[in-house]
Formats: structure tokens, sequence, C-alpha cells
């Protein structure tokens, strides 16, 4: 019996927290120590959430932004317990939960997603390889650096912001996005033939530079010469900036 009455009174309080304007606490504790509990996990959820989405936040007035957060704490499930991985709970219910409201813009998820993939990419514990060089890049093996995402939007999402809110989705914008050895976070918007290039690099294991671009060079029938110029001027670029690591094959 005992066991039923605290899980009840657990019960109670998570409904609380959730939503204080639909549920009221749990009997027995005194209302003001509890909406001072509330407001505490309220505030700390909110504060990640401000600082994992800060051009998100920005696009808000504080009531539809509250509005939000409140959505996301009373309706989503969250699978971790570690208030680190909320921006990502956060990510999960826009994309796969969350109904937008007339007042939302129609590139909620899209700029969540890539505000996310910087964090994510600025606290990962992934290491880079051992830098090699190579003379000659056409020769050598490409691999797509593990901290370096391809990703593809239908919104323009790195020019978003106070300032420029678009309407609706236009010509798809192609990014990568990456840290480098300096532990710095960069974008390259990129065109429609070097992010098809990067996807090839990104699952190539042994192929050298040359190898991939005469692939993508019958793909796109184009002359493989103008493929080799041009390309092998970016992965000169990339290899760079970090996005991509070069190999003896």
């Amino acid at each position: 019996m005992a066991d039923s009455a605290l899980k009840a009174s657990q019960l109670a309080m998570a409904r609380y927290l959730r939503n204080p304007a639909q549920h009221p606490p749990p009997p027995g504790i005194e209302p003001r120590r509890m909406k001072i509990y509330e407001r505490l996990v309220y505030n700390n959820i909110e504060s990640f959430i401000s600082g994992g989405f800060p051009v998100l936040r920005a696009l808000y007035d504080d009531d539809a932004w509250h509005a939000l957060v409140r959505a996301f704490v009373d309706q989503h499930s969250c699978h971790t317990p570690y208030f680190l991985e909320i921006s990502q709970e956060f990510l999960q219910f826009l994309m796969r939960d969350y109904q937008p409201r007339d007042s939302d813009p129609p590139f909620l998820a899209e700029l969540a997603h890539y505000e996310w993939v910087e964090l994510a990419l600025d606290i990962s514990e992934e290491e880079l390889p051992a830098a090699e060089e190579a003379e000659d890049i056409l020769a050598a093996v490409v691999r797509l650096s593990p901290l370096a995402w391809s990703l593809r939007y239908r919104f323009p999402v790195h020019r978003i912001g106070p300032g420029f809110r678009p309407a609706g989705a236009s010509e798809p914008t192609y990014l990568v996005v990456y840290r480098n050895r300096a532990d710095q976070v960069g974008f390259i918007e990129l065109n429609a033939v070097t992010a098809r290039l990067l996807e090839l690099i990104r699952d190539n294991t042994s192929d050298t530079a040359h190898t991939l671009l005469d692939g993508l060079a019958t793909e796109l029938g184009q002359p493989l010469e103008q493929i080799l110029v041009h390309g092998g001027e970016q992965l000169r670029q990339l290899a760079a900036k970090g996005v991509i690591q070069v190999a003896k094959p």
C-alpha cells in the first residue's frame, strides 16, 4: 500500500512539473515549495535549450518561446538523464512529435538540426587521426573527417536570423559542418557537385581521389580533365580545412 501511495505521489509530482498550469501539485507538500522546485526544473531545462539553439531563440518573443519549451517539457519523454543531451531530445521532439503552430517558422526543425550539429561537433569526444600530407592529392586515398558532416537542407539555415526569415523553401542548400584541429567549428556552403563528391568520399575506404573523380565525371557526363582540375582544387581546400583526410594508397 505504501509503495502504491508513493508511486501515485511521484506521478502527481511529475504531472505537475511537466504542466503546472493543468495539474495540481501532489497533496501534503507546501505549494510555495513545489512552485520553487517547479521553476528550478523548468529554468534549468529552458537554459540548456536556449544555450543550444541561440539563433532559434532569437526568432521568438518570450511568450512564444516559453510556450514551445513548455510543450517539450509536457509532451516529450526523454530517454536520457543527462542535461547535456537535452538539446538532442529537444531536436527529436521538434522532428518527430511536435505539431507546429501558425506562429512557428516553416524552417523550425531544419534550423534546430543545424544548430544541434554545431553543438554536437563542438562537444564531440571524437579524436582526429594524425594528419598526413600528399604531394599529389589525386593519387591519395581521401576520406571524410569523422568530425565533418555533409548536410542538405530545404532552407538556407546558415543565413537565418532575426534579419532573414525565409517564408518558404527554395533551392536545396548543401553544407559541410566540421571541427578542425584547433577545435573550431565552421561550415562551408557547397554546390551540388561538391556535395555529391563528399558523399562518395564519405563511403570511401580505399579509392584514390582520381578514381572518385573519374566516377563523378561519368555520373555527370562531363570531361574527366575538367573534373580533375576543379575537383582536385576543391579537395586541396577541403583537406587544408580538415574536412577531408588524405592517406597513401
